[in-house]
């Protein structure tokens, strides 16, 4: 690519070399040229193009021989990039054709033949996002083994869970470790559900030019080298889903995909904006895994910033808009073939595969790196003492106080509405002091009063839904290996 190209200056969140190999211009190229190439094998197989050209067209078809800076430029002249690639593959087939050993084979048969624009364009994102998915699953789950076993590792671990930005309650670090892991994994099984499918129409979507190219041959409906079969191979070559029908304008199959893709980073923008609120300093519960050079600050020597959770937040807060336009591109998708609609899909959807990609590759880095300070979470919970319990003491003392329900819980609010006016290093000493008056030992005694105020005590069934979740979803939760194999 010329020294003009795109490297993602103003995008790092994508500004990755490996993002890069499968999302780039030159990924786009290698896609279209294995469209190409796998129909030409289609075509030969079938008898429509003469023995030995899928070869020539295979070898014509390495991406390295395309300039990505010249195809871009020549595609404002029929709107799409395969038009100038296909003149230059046609080109090369003929010189390729041309000097085989045994004479011309009449290559070019086998180059695009009965295919359109779209059918090949479409195919290429199809198999491309294909190949960003392997990648982008296999760094989820990565992080899904490293946080299933956060889940496991600190079932026990006590922290604050916080309301509206409030304390609310006693709460696990293992439970939250969980939750995330939860919206992770679900959102990841959602995009490894989908298919990745052929396009294959003609011009119009009606197969005419494929009709044309094997009625030539007599054969009857159902055969093996119809137009639809030839359809089918292709998808098998690619390793993409066959279709009953073409769908140039229905764009399901991009919307969710699209969807899918925004779902997984909204659950890393989950994880992100809780680390970015939990790692500050005046709270320190958490911390991002430490590099040497990351984080620095251009005026501040001391700044460690959270820059993984920046990065992951900054994907999360663009997905939705590029998702949105997917949508808005589908529902535009006017007569046989759209004008422009299918034109300003292509952008979004490429930034979409990037921005997950790379914030998956980061989130995995954070969660198996992620420091873990219980010590900090022990503190935090300790700021709002007994009074944490207050759900707690509600449900077991009212009935205890012998009168009117209401009026118990009226008693007891007013215990806790004395006990706030009091200076925050008195209030447990003060809020244990007037429960204590409110219910007599007789009642509840002193073992079991402290036994109340324990907030170990009152963390619900957070450990087995942490284990209902990790179950749910075994194919993310092995624990039992250091994790995924990055692919």
């Amino acid at each position: 690519m010329s020294g003009d190209g795109d490297f993602g200056l103003l995008s790092p969140v994508s500004a990755s070399p490996a993002v890069g190999a499968l999302t780039g211009d030159r990924a786009v190229i290698a896609a279209i040229l294995d469209v190409e190439a796998a129909w030409s094998v289609v075509l030969e197989e079938a008898g429509f193009a003469p023995p030995g050209s899928a070869a020539v067209v295979t070898e014509a078809a390495e991406s390295w021989a395309y300039d990505a800076a010249s195809i871009a430029e020549r595609a404002q002249g029929g709107a799409n990039p395969v038009i100038p690639l296909l003149a230059d593959l046609r080109g090369r087939v003929r010189q390729l054709d041309a000097g085989h050993p045994g004479g011309a084979l009449g290559a070019l048969a086998a180059v695009h033949t009965s295919l359109t624009s779209q059918d090949v364009l479409d195919t290429a994102l199809m198999l491309l996002a294909h190949r960003v998915v392997s990648a982008l699953l296999a760094e989820v789950k990565g992080t899904t083994t490293a946080l299933a076993a956060l889940a496991q590792q600190h079932a026990d671990t006590l922290c604050v869970g916080r309301s509206l930005t409030q304390h609310a309650l006693p709460f696990t670090f293992g439970l939250k470790a969980a939750q995330w892991f939860h919206g992770v994994a679900a959102a990841a099984r959602r995009l490894e559900a989908l298919e990745s499918p052929v396009q294959f129409g003609g011009a119009g979507g009606t197969l005419a030019a494929g009709t044309v190219l094997t009625q030539g041959s007599s054969l009857t409906e159902g055969s093996p080298s119809g137009p639809f079969a030839l359809a089918d191979a292709l998808a098998g070559k690619l390793g993409l889903a066959p279709v009953p029908a073409p769908w140039h304008t229905n764009r399901l199959a991009v919307t969710a995909l699209g969807d899918a893709l925004a779902s997984l980073t909204d659950s890393f923008g989950k994880i992100a904006s809780d680390l970015l609120f939990l790692s500050r300093p005046e709270v320190a519960e958490l911390g991002e895994p430490l590099a040497a050079g990351r984080g620095v600050s251009s005026a501040m020597p001391q700044k460690q910033n959270p820059v993984l959770s920046v990065l992951i937040r900054s994907a999360a807060l663009q997905a939705p808009g590029l998702a949105a336009q997917l949508h808005l591109a589908a529902a535009n998708f006017n007569d046989e073939r759209p004008d422009g609609a299918w034109h300003s899909e292509w952008q979004a959807l490429r930034g979409l595969l990037r921005l997950a990609l790379g914030a998956a590759t980061q989130l995995r880095e954070l969660a198996e790196g992620l420091r873990i300070f219980p010590e900090a979470m022990r503190r935090n919970l300790d700021i709002s003492g007994p009074l944490l319990l207050s759900e707690a003491v509600a449900s077991s003392v009212a009935p205890l106080l012998g009168t009117d329900r209401g009026e118990a819980k009226a008693k007891l609010q007013a215990v806790v509405d004395q006990t706030l006016q009091a200076p925050a290093a008195e209030q447990t000493r003060i809020y244990t002091k007037l429960l204590r008056e409110a219910v007599p030992a007789s009642k509840l005694s002193d073992e079991e009063l402290k036994a109340l105020l324990n907030p170990a005590n009152y963390v619900g069934e957070a450990a087995e839904i942490s284990r209902r979740i990790l179950a749910a979803y075994p194919e993310f939760s092995r624990t039992n290996t250091k994790g995924a194999d990055r692919g």
